[in-house]
């Protein structure tokens, strides 16, 4: 009989350890990949524009314009004093690719009136072998649609590089993408802000950078450390032997305040700083 409730209380103690392992995985995996990003599109455009004193600025992309995993820049404009009266709207999605852009541009960008649209989108598009020429167009007809329903000013972003080894076969397929995004800007004339430069410049002396290795496995590692154990995303960065990334794709704090430094450049009207 004592066996038996000794077993019973074993049984017990590794049901609730199991229960709170699965727990903490689900929580880790609500906050980010499932919950929205402060102030989504979804929510802030249900009505159609957002009432604001200033300017309705809405950023367009993928997870890093969402901000749940890796920092989140669109929230840093939205903390800064010069921009207090305006109304920023996030507008990315974990996952996307220019498509996926392109197919809810009208929802998640046209019905919030914007003044300002600014767009980071295309790491999927690399990481999924979107042939250049698709991405190409999706971005002009993103563009396309946004000029024609709309009279916000617009900016096409880089993409930051995928891992911080910049010799890596994945950043020499990335460089066309880039190209295209530059072409596209100065095509239909509206600004470019040159994310992918500036990290460049940061990572170009540094030659003993991990290969890109990103896997699934190793967002939801870092996410796990950031959200359950309280590590900064720098921290999380340098544990895996990189600085401006966390996980070879998600920005690091270091690497989300480049973005923030670069987007308050080009909200504040200075261009050209933004494209030193």
């Amino acid at each position: 009989m004592k066996n038996l409730f000794t077993n019973k209380r074993i049984i017990v103690t590794l049901s609730a350890l199991l229960l709170a392992v699965l727990g903490a995985a689900g929580t880790v995996g609500y906050l980010t990949f499932v919950r929205s990003p402060t102030n989504a599109s979804v929510d802030a455009c249900a009505d159609g524009r957002p009432q604001a004193e200033g300017q309705v600025v809405v950023a367009a992309g993928a997870s890093m314009v969402q901000g749940t995993l890796g920092h989140d820049w669109v929230d840093d404009l939205r903390q800064k004093p010069a921009f207090r009266d305006h109304e920023f709207v996030n507008a990315g999605d974990n996952g996307n690719t220019s498509a996926d852009l392109l197919e809810r541009v009208d929802s998640d960008i046209v019905a919030c009136g914007p003044d300002r649209v600014a767009i980071l989108v295309g790491a999927n598009d690399v990481r999924d072998g979107v042939p250049l020429n698709d991405y190409r167009d999706n971005l002009r007809a993103i563009v396309d649609r946004i000029r024609d329903k709309t009279s916000a000013r617009i900016a096409l972003m880089s993409l930051p590089p995928l891992g911080e080894n910049l010799e890596a076969e994945i950043n020499h397929k990335l460089r066309d993408y880039n190209t295209a995004i530059k072409d596209t800007a100065t095509h239909a004339k509206i600004d470019y802000v040159p994310v992918n430069e500036r990290f460049t410049d940061r990572l170009k002396n540094q030659n003993d950078r991990p290969a890109y290795n990103f896997s699934f496995p190793t967002s939801y590692l870092a996410a796990t450390k950031h959200y359950l154990l309280g590590h900064s995303w720098d921290d999380v960065a340098q544990r895996n032997g990189l600085e401006l990334l966390v996980d070879h794709i998600h920005l690091s704090d270091r690497g989300g305040a480049i973005v923030t430094e670069l987007a308050t450049d080009w909200l504040s009207g200075d261009v050209a700083a933004a494209r030193r």
